[in-house]
C-alpha cells in the first residue's frame, strides 16, 4: 500500500491545518488529476468524490489553539503522525509534499511539488482542501462577521479589517496575529 499525503492551511490567520492520507486507489483514476491549487472548487469536488469512493483515506485536522500553542510545523508533525496511526493498515511507502515528513518507521520520500507531480499527493491535497474548506465555510454560522466562506482563513484586507473590528475568535491563530492584535 502506496500512499499520498498532504497538508492544506498552512497560511491562513484562521481554522485549522489539515492533512490527508489518501492511498489504495487505482492509478488509472488519478489520470489527470492536478493539485487542488490548480483546480476549481467545482473541479475539487467532483474528483474528491471520486477519491473518496475508490480509496481509502483518512483526514486530520490540527486545531489553531494547538498550532499557537506549538507552531505550525510541529501541527503538522502532529497531523501527518495521528493520520498514519489511524490509517487502516501501515503502508509500504509514504509519499508526502514538500516539507513534509512521516515518522522514522515509515519508508517515505518527501517530494518538493509532491502535489503537481505524484497522482497520490495530489489526491490528498484535494481531499485536505474540499474538507478544510467546508469546514471553514461551516463557521460562518458561529461566526458570520468574519465572512469565512469567502477567504477560508486567509489574511485578506477584509478579513483583517473584521478582526480588527470584532477582535479575533477561538478559531483564529493568534500567533499569527501580532501584527493586528498590538
Amino acid at each position: 500500500m502506496i500512499v499520498g499525503i498532504d497538508e492544506v492551511g498552512r497560511g491562513p490567520v484562521a481554522g485549522p491545518v489539515t492533512i490527508a492520507v489518501v492511498g489504495g486507489i487505482a492509478p488509472k483514476l488519478l489520470r489527470g488529476i492536478r493539485d487542488s491549487k490548480q483546480l476549481s472548487e467545482k473541479q475539487r469536488d467532483a474528483w474528491a468524490k471520486i477519491i473518496r469512493a475508490h480509496s481509502t483515506f483518512v483526514v486530520v485536522s490540527v486545531s489553531a489553539a494547538i498550532v499557537d500553542r506549538i507552531g505550525i510545523a510541529a501541527a503538522l508533525r502532529r497531523a501527518v503522525e495521528r493520520g498514519l496511526a489511524k490509517f487502516p493498515q501501515k503502508p509500504t511507502l509514504v509519499l508526502l509534499d514538500g516539507s513534509l515528513y512521516a515518522p522514522k518507521e515509515y519508508h517515505q520520500r518527501t517530494i518538493i511539488r509532491g502535489d503537481e507531480s505524484e497522482p497520490l499527493i495530489a489526491a490528498a491535497s484535494i481531499v485536505a482542501k474540499v474538507h478544510r474548506d467546508r469546514y471553514m465555510t461551516r463557521l460562518h454560522t458561529q461566526h458570520p462577521k468574519y465572512g469565512f466562506p469567502e477567504h477560508k482563513g486567509y489574511g485578506t484586507a477584509a478579513h483583517y479589517r473584521a478582526i480588527k473590528q470584532y477582535g479575533a475568535t477561538k478559531q483564529h491563530r493568534k500567533s499569527f496575529l501580532s501584527r493586528v492584535l498590538h
